[in-house]
């Protein structure tokens, strides 16, 4: 370390273009990250909030809770079942509320998710303002605050655009989207009214439901397929994976944090390898002298570390220094867990690229070094 550090004080203009290079890397690939699990959240949160370990979907639907629809009465069969904690139905409509007075030509939408859901189930999200649902009013709703942007406040009734159904927001939560829009929570019988408001498109099912929510960690889904004919029971990550774009959007993000990664791994391993070969002479000179070559590649790798160290640190200095000035209508959010775990990624990513000039120090030979010395 002593020989690495000296080195570095020495040639700060080298090693500076280095770290920089490593900083703008190091830069892009928390910016991307951030917004990877911005649009996840965006696209699944209100899933992803839920306590909840098993979906029970309709057969054939690909794990999709868009595309499957059943009966809430297999609640009573499944909740019986051995290791269901809980049990509740859950469906979702995409759908328009209206800004202002129903009546004015000029009034604004908003596009919302509405999510039916039990009232008091282990479903409901906690509430930051007002009240949460009740049995006792049928028209109340829970919205997410983000609606406060649009002119929202509690109390407001929302107005569906192509329906005469009505909500009232009794209450407000947090990070709860669906489908990159924010969520709107209510008693799920009035949003079998809303969704099923056309004769027939229900199919003829009673209390119809597009999944059924299991808690419990040890459920047999086969057992559930069984019980419930005609169903598919797959794990919440697999529900939330079904939902339509999510896997492509995740993968496209994933996709290009990939070939960041490698491409970085090249760069960094090009520029140690260089400086490493312009450095052979000395190298040759210390080796003459006795040093070994474990002590050689230390020096290096213990230069690499530093550098990589130091990049990394100003590099999540600088994407939490952009979070804060981000608007809030952009999906950007960063998961300290996520920022550790790339962050080591690419302390190893810099460690292994500098494999290859801790091997061109070991062929090295001392007496040719000495005779090329200047």
């Amino acid at each position: 370390m002593y020989l690495a550090w000296r080195e570095i004080k020495r040639n700060r203009m080298k090693f500076s273009l280095i770290a920089v290079i490593f900083i703008l890397i190091a830069w892009l690939v928390f910016i991307l990250s951030g917004l990877g699990n911005g649009l996840q959240t965006l696209a699944a949160a209100s899933f992803k909030n839920m306590k909840a370990d098993y979906v029970v979907l309709e057969q054939g639907s690909n794990a999709s809770v868009s595309k499957s629809l059943l009966s809430a009465d297999g609640i009573d069969i499944v909740s019986k079942m051995p290791n269901v904690r809980g049990a509740s139905p859950v469906g979702t409509t995409m759908g328009t509320v209206l800004k202002g007075d129903a009546s004015d030509p000029a009034a604004g939408k908003v596009d919302v998710a509405m999510i039916g859901i039990e009232a008091g189930s282990f479903l409901e999200p906690a509430v930051i303002e007002g009240s949460g649902l009740s049995s006792d009013r049928a028209d109340g709703a829970i919205v997410n605050k983000s609606m406060k942007d649009e002119g929202f406040k509690l109390g407001d009734t929302l107005r569906l655009d192509g329906s005469n159904e009505t909500l009232t927001i009794v209450g407000f939560v947090e990070n709860e989207t669906y489908n990159h829009v924010a969520s709107v929570f209510l008693p799920i019988d009035k949003w079998r009214t809303i969704t099923f408001a056309a004769p027939g498109s229900d199919k003829g099912i009673r209390n119809p439901v597009n999944a059924l929510i299991l808690q419990g960690s040890k459920i047999d889904p086969d057992a559930v397929n069984a019980a419930l004919q005609g169903t598919d029971t797959v794990t919440l990550a697999a529900a939330i994976m079904g939902m339509p774009g999510y896997k492509e959007e995740s993968g496209s993000i994933t996709m290009m944090l990939a070939f960041l990664l490698v491409i970085s791994a090249f760069m960094l391993g090009v520029f140690f390898y260089v400086f490493t070969l312009q450095k052979s002479n000395q190298f040759g000179v210390l080796k003459a002298i006795g040093a070994r070559n474990g002590f050689l590649g230390k020096a290096v790798v213990s230069q690499v570390m530093v550098l990589s160290i130091f990049s990394i640190l100003v590099g999540v200095a600088l994407t939490y220094a952009v979070a804060s000035f981000l608007s809030k209508a952009m999906p950007f959010i960063l998961d300290t867990k996520l920022v550790i775990i790339y962050s080591i990624i690419l302390l190893v990513i810099a460690l292994l690229s500098s494999l290859a000039s801790v091997r061109s120090i070991t062929r090295i030979d001392p007496l040719k070094a000495l005779g090329r010395v200047e």
